[in-house]
C-alpha cells in the first residue's frame, strides 16, 4: 500500500552523493527546537480560531510528546520528515487519528536512526495490523504557516510555496472533481484513487508573518 510522504525542508548546500541518497537527507537525529518556538510553529499552521485550542505535539529525544492538551479536537505539530524539516501542520480530529499518526511514526523512526526503507516497511506493517489506518471520511490538514519550507517527493525544493489546505478524501479522483489529470492550478490532486487521495487547495494568505514565530528565514 502506498503511503504519503510529506513535503519538508532540505539544505541547499548538499554534496552530490548525498543528494542521490535519500537516507543521508532523512535518517538521523533531528536538532530539537526550543519548546516554545516549536509550539508557536505548530500553531502557525492554522488560523488562531483552529490552533489556539488545539493539542500540540513536540519532538523529544526519541519521539513526539504532547506539550499542550487542547479542547477542540484539532492537533498541530511540526513535521520533520527530512533531516532539517520545518513543516507546521494542523489536523482536524479524523486527520489527527490517521494521517498525523502515520507522519509522526515516520519521523520518530527516522529520528531514531531507521532508514527510509525500514520506516516505510514498519508503517506498511502497522497499516496491515490495524495499528494505523487511512481516513474513513474526508480529513483536513492546514499548512498555512509562513515558515513552511517544502520539497516534493522528487526532492525538488519548493521553498515557502503557497499557504494551502490538504483535504484527504479516500479514493477521490480528478474525474470526481470534473477536472483534468492532477486537478487545477488552485486545487491539485495527489495520490488519486487511493485510500490517501488528497486535494491540495491553495489559499490567499499565510496565517502570520514569518517573524512572529521566531523561526527566521531559510
Amino acid at each position: 500500500m502506498r503511503w504519503i510522504v510529506t513535503v519538508g525542508i532540505v539544505c541547499f548546500a548538499v554534496a552530490r552523493a548525498d543528494a542521490q541518497n535519500p537516507d543521508t537527507l532523512r535518517t538521523g537525529r533531528r536538532a530539537l527546537l526550543p519548546r516554545d518556538r516549536e509550539i508557536a510553529l505548530a500553531r502557525s499552521a492554522a488560523p488562531p480560531t483552529v490552533s489556539d485550542s488545539a493539542t500540540i505535539w513536540v519532538l523529544g529525544d526519541t519521539s513526539y510528546e504532547v506539550a499542550v492538551r487542547g479542547t477542540n479536537g484539532n492537533v498541530c505539530f511540526v513535521g520533520r520528515d527530512w533531516i532539517d524539516t520545518i513543516t507546521p501542520e494542523c489536523f482536524d480530529a479524523e486527520g489527527a487519528a490517521t494521517v498525523l499518526e502515520m507522519e509522526r511514526m515516520h519521523v520518530e523512526l527516522l529520528h531514531r536512526g531507521r532508514s527510509e526503507s525500514q520506516a516505510q516497511q514498519a508503517i506498511t506493517e502497522a497499516l496491515r495490523a490495524g495499528r494505523l489506518r487511512p481516513p474513513r471520511r474526508p480529513a483536513l490538514c492546514y499548512m498555512m504557516s509562513a515558515d513552511q519550507w517544502l520539497i516534493n517527493e522528487q526532492r525538488h525544493v519548493e521553498g515557502h510555496w503557497h499557504p494551502h489546505l490538504m483535504v484527504y478524501y479516500p479514493y477521490l479522483t480528478s474525474a470526481d472533481l470534473g477536472s483534468g489529470d492532477g486537478g487545477s492550478d488552485t486545487a491539485l490532486m495527489l495520490w488519486e484513487g487511493t485510500p490517501w487521495s488528497s486535494i491540495v487547495i491553495v489559499v490567499p494568505r499565510f496565517t502570520h508573518s514569518a517573524s512572529n514565530t521566531g523561526a527566521g528565514a531559510h
